[in-house]
């Protein structure tokens, strides 16, 4: 009849004891890059698996070591995104993982970004067994793991974390919108789109890699789950928080980039589209981050939006139009996903769209950021003068993989 209660006790002790134990374990690791799997089960490449290809891309957090995908066990995750071979491999499942890398990575991370709210049991399954072997797990989903209690005691009695990226702050710690945004006196760019998954955090990513390379303090701010995942330091994921609150964390997620950072240009990573009538994210980072100028990232070849049929795709005219309308700012660039388009389609709409449009348009994952930096210059002086002298070379000598890529593929895929 004491059974009961000592279980409890055990349960208790072997908490305390696992909680200690990751603490400990977080601590040796700090500063250090995380080894990480990424499940991505039939959608990497795709849409849904937009999370995984980000970062196979780039990572400040995690070195990711394998992708998850059994449609594509024995593939080069790089070569599966049309780019160069990234080392990283793609395995069947957990076990096929384990064995091939004869060690255990530090995480398990859910790498897909589906509309579904819940994961089907099968994937809840293949979560528990990666608790069961030891690996932290990294969600992304509204499903937030932390409020499951079957899932968080199976990770205390494995002595694992669970994080989920896209919970948002408690409700006394948000923000409602208050004009602190008027004294931030450095560009801010939003790089918005006309379309979910159509690779505006990428063109984010890049250019702020390059900007910083060139000499140019570039702060980049996170609105999804994904982008936080790859280790921005600002940021929320918009699509989480409660409508009242969506303008006022973009706002202070900006103010503070600004106030901790003394960045010479803050980038805003957008979310969906301002035309798009399923969400609101991109009108909150609109008006929220009130930016000096807009990139905009299209999919040229793209006939309906994605997950949504029934919708056709606005035209960049449109989007421009729109955004235009709606807020002070100008769309001062174009960039494109290079979705279902072969080499000369791709050079063809960028020299229709410069002519039509007059406004400087590219490919950063084919053709860099040159133009984009150039655009920037143009709009803001002060940022040309900032580029270091040595470092103009890097625009020239700057890996373009422009002529391999459009061959080889004709399919973008977006993160």
């Amino acid at each position: 009849m004491h059974i009961k209660p000592r279980m409890e006790n055990f349960i208790e002790n072997k908490t305390l004891f696992t909680k200690k134990q990751w603490e400990q374990k977080t601590n040796d690791k700090e500063g250090q890059k995380r080894n990480a799997l990424v499940y991505c089960e039939n959608q990497f490449g795709l849409p849904d698996g937009k999370t995984a290809a980000a970062l196979v891309r780039h990572s400040e957090l995690y070195s990711i070591v394998g992708i998850i995908d059994s449609s594509l066990a024995g593939k080069d995750a790089g070569e599966e995104l049309g780019e160069e071979k990234s080392g990283i491999p793609i395995f069947a499942d957990l076990n096929d993982a384990l064995e091939s890398l004869s060690y255990t990575p530090d995480c398990y991370i859910y790498g897909k970004a589906p509309l579904e709210t819940f994961i089907p049991i099968k994937e809840r399954l293949l979560i528990l067994e990666a608790m069961m072997k030891g690996m932290d797990i990294i969600s992304g989903l509204h499903e937030f793991f932390t409020l499951d209690p079957e899932l968080s005691h199976i990770a205390a009695l494995n002595g694992v974390q669970i994080k989920d990226i896209r919970k948002p702050p408690p409700l006394k710690d948000l923000h409602l919108f208050t004009g602190q945004i008027s004294q931030v006196n450095v560009p801010v760019i939003a790089v918005l789109g006309t379309d979910c998954a159509c690779g505006k955090m990428t063109t984010a990513v890049e250019l702020n890699k390059t900007l910083n390379n060139l000499g140019i303090k570039s702060v980049l701010v996170a609105t999804g789950q994904t982008s936080l995942m790859q280790g921005a330091k600002y940021g929320v994921s918009t699509d989480a928080l409660i409508s009242q609150f969506m303008v006022g964390e973009v706002e202070n997620s900006v103010v503070q980039a600004f106030e901790k950072e003394s960045p010479d240009i803050i980038l805003v990573e957008g979310q969906s589209a301002i035309s798009h009538p399923a969400f609101l994210s991109s009108i909150a980072i609109l008006k929220g981050s009130m930016p000096d100028g807009v990139i905009l990232q299209h999919p040229p070849a793209r006939k309906v939006r994605c997950d949504f049929p029934d919708l056709v795709m606005p035209t960049p005219e449109s989007e421009i139009k729109l955004i235009e309308t709606i807020s002070k700012t100008k769309v001062i660039a174009i960039t494109l996903s290079h979705e279902d388009l072969d080499k000369q389609e791709v050079l063809k709409i960028i020299e229709d769209y410069e002519f039509q449009l007059r406004l400087p348009t590219t490919d950063v994952l084919s053709s860099g950021c040159q133009k984009l930096v150039q655009a920037l210059s143009n709009q803001f002086p002060k940022l040309g003068h900032k580029i270091k002298r040595e470092n103009f070379m890097f625009l020239s000598t700057e890996k373009h993989k422009e002529s391999d890529l459009l061959e080889e593929t004709n399919e973008f895929f977006p993160a």
